[in-house]
C-alpha cells in the first residue's frame, strides 16, 4: 500500500536494508541506518511509517523518525520527501482509525507537491500517496485513478519496480470495482509478479489474495492458501489481511 523503492546490487548496507524490510522487520532496517543525515534519516522515516501502515504498531518510533528527518532536511527535495513521508503517516493514522488526520495528511501532501518537482521520482511516490487519499479517504475514485496513472507513468520512465506494482495493484482494484474483471486480473497479475521477482515478501500476500478475487475456482482458493501461509510466515502482517484469511469455517 505505501513505501517504495528498490534497492542498489552494488550497496551492501542497501541490500541488507531491502531484505529485512521485505520481509516486515522494519525496525531492524531502521536500526541499521544512521539518522545523521538528510537521506538516511529520510529513509529511516520512510521505513518506521511503512511499519504503522502493515502492522498498526510504532507509530511514536516513526513521528520520532520522522521529527529528524524534517530537522535535517534543508533541500526542497530533502523538505518535500519528508513532507511526504508526514502525509502517509497521518494517512496511515486515519485509515486505521488511531485518529483522523485526514486534513494533517492533505495539507502535507500538498507541501509536497509544491517542493517536489514534476517529473522527479519523488513525485511519482507522491502521486500514488495522493491517489491512496482520494481513494480510501475522500471517496473520489476518478481522482484517484488519475493520480495513480500519473504515478504509474512516473514509476515506468525513473524506473522503479515496486512502486510499479503498487500502481498495478490499486488500478486493478479500481477496474475491479467498476466490473472490469480481466482489466483487473491483469493488473493484479503483475502486481504479483513484480513482487515475487523482488522478494517482496510483505506485499506478496496482498497481492495473491487480490489475484484470487477474479479467478474462479479452485484456482482462486489455491491463492487464498498460498497467501494464508504467507500471512502466518510473517506473524500477522499485514494486519489488514486478518479477516480476509480467517480460517475456513469447519463443515458439520
Amino acid at each position: 500500500m505505501s513505501g517504495t523503492g528498490t534497492t542498489s546490487e552494488d550497496d551492501p548496507l542497501q541490500t541488507a536494508v531491502w531484505r529485512l524490510r521485505s520481509r516486515a522487520c522494519w525496525a531492524d532496517a531502521a536500526a541499521l541506518l544512521r539518522p545523521d543525515t538528510a537521506g538516511s534519516a529520510l529513509q529511516r522515516a520512510a521505513l518506521l511509517v511503512e511499519r504503522c501502515l502493515y502492522t498498526e504498531q510504532g507509530w511514536e518510533d516513526a513521528e520520532d523518525a520522522l521529527r529528524t528527518a524534517e530537522a535535517l532536511a534543508h533541500t526542497d527535495d530533502e523538505r518535500g520527501a519528508a513532507a511526504c513521508e508526514r502525509g502517509q503517516l497521518a494517512y496511515a493514522a486515519t485509515l486505521h482509525g488511531v485518529r483522523d488526520r485526514a486534513d494533517e495528511a492533505r495539507a502535507a501532501l500538498g507541501r509536497a507537491a509544491a517542493l517536489i518537482p514534476p517529473g522527479s521520482p519523488g513525485r511519482a511516490v507522491l502521486d500514488f500517496r495522493r491517489g491512496l487519499l482520494a481513494e480510501n479517504l475522500t471517496g473520489a475514485p476518478q481522482a484517484a485513478r488519475a493520480a495513480y496513472r500519473r504515478a504509474h507513468a512516473g514509476a515506468t520512465a525513473h524506473p522503479d519496480a515496486l512502486l510499479l506494482s503498487f500502481t498495478w495493484r490499486h488500478l486493478a482494484g479500481l477496474a475491479l470495482r467498476d466490473g472490469d474483471l480481466a482489466e483487473a486480473r491483469h493488473g493484479f497479475s503483475e502486481s504479483l509478479r513484480i513482487r515475487e521477482e523482488l522478494g517482496y515478501l510483505v506485499g506478496t500476500a496482498p497481492a495473491l489474495v487480490s489475484l484470487a478475487a477474479t479467478e474462479p475456482e479452485p484456482e482462486a482458493s489455491r491463492l487464498r492458501e498460498e497467501a494464508r501461509r504467507l500471512f502466518r510466515l510473517l506473524g500477522g502482517v499485514p494486519t489488514w489481511l486478518t479477516a480476509q484469511l480467517a480460517p475456513p469455517a469447519a463443515t458439520a
